[in-house]
């Protein structure tokens, strides 16, 4: 086996329950240009903690790279029942404008990121259930109009210092009214953070569900869907606080399983 490439199959670990109720269409970059053994291994624990949650909160998942040779197949991702967006490498500057040089950028692959715009953006007009992590709510901003900072400076709330772990636990203030607040009941967070690109001009339709000590947009939600959330850290991080993901989860799914039970007495 090539540890440079990641597979379906090494992601799909863990089978779904026989009672599974809901589809989830998670969208992911498995593969990047320039990816190393290290980046391979990240990605695929990443991948592999969301899935096995999803499986184990009651859904069934199909997995849509977006970074294969083939597209993602837009008409089976639309039929899921909802959408969960992974990260991946970084957003191309052009898409928001940035045409300078971007310090510390890896993975970057355009081909990728249009077909996952497309997938949002439809995802948007279709009013779908969405949640977009870490590159995933980056490219929800970007898919509105909105930019990125391309390289965070000062970095080291965000992320840890070159040779050190990436992933550290940071501090975010929820801000009261959002979904995001309502979630987790309280006025800050302690999550699992390891990003050097974030948020900058806020797309439209998009508000700000929570910030870093230094202001950095750490959350948005769409404010006329239903629900489509961008959470920019971590939940599915081997390190993060279990019951970050449980809530975050749960609350997509609990939103996936009222919408589809209404779309079934309709």
């Amino acid at each position: 086996m090539n540890l440079n490439v990641l597979t379906h199959d090494e992601v799909l670990q863990s089978p779904p329950a026989e009672t599974a109720d809901v589809e989830i269409a998670v969208v992911v970059q498995l593969n990047m240009p320039g990816q190393t053994d290290d980046s391979v291994a990240l990605q695929r624990d990443l991948t592999v903690t969301a899935v096995d949650d999803l499986h184990r909160l009651g859904a069934r998942v199909s997995i849509h790279d977006v970074g294969g040779e083939s597209a993602p197949d837009a008409d089976v991702v639309a039929r899921a029942d909802g959408i969960l967006v992974l990260g991946g490498g970084d957003v191309d500057s052009q898409l928001y404008g940035h045409t300078g040089p971007v310090p510390n950028e890896y993975g970057k692959d355009r081909r990728a990121d249009d077909r996952e715009i497309a997938i949002i953006r439809t995802a948007i007009a279709e009013d779908a259930t969405l949640l977009a992590l870490c590159r995933g709510s980056q490219l929800l901003n970007v898919a509105c109009g909105g930019s990125l900072i391309p390289d965070l400076d000062p970095f080291d709330l965000h992320k840890g210092a070159p040779g050190q772990p990436l992933f550290i636990d940071e501090a975010v203030a929820l801000i009261p009214g959002t979904i995001i607040h309502d979630l987790y009941g309280q006025d800050e967070l302690t999550v699992r953070n390891g990003h050097h690109q974030a948020v900058d001009r806020v797309g439209e339709g998009l508000r700000v569900a929570a910030r870093a000590a230094d202001g950095v947009v750490e959350a948005t939600e769409r404010i006329e869907n239903s629900w489509i959330l961008g959470v920019q850290w971590h939940p599915e991080e081997n390190g993060a606080d279990v019951r970050d993901r449980q809530v975050l989860f749960t609350a997509f799914l609990n939103q996936v399983r009222e919408r589809k039970a209404a779309a079934l007495r309709v």
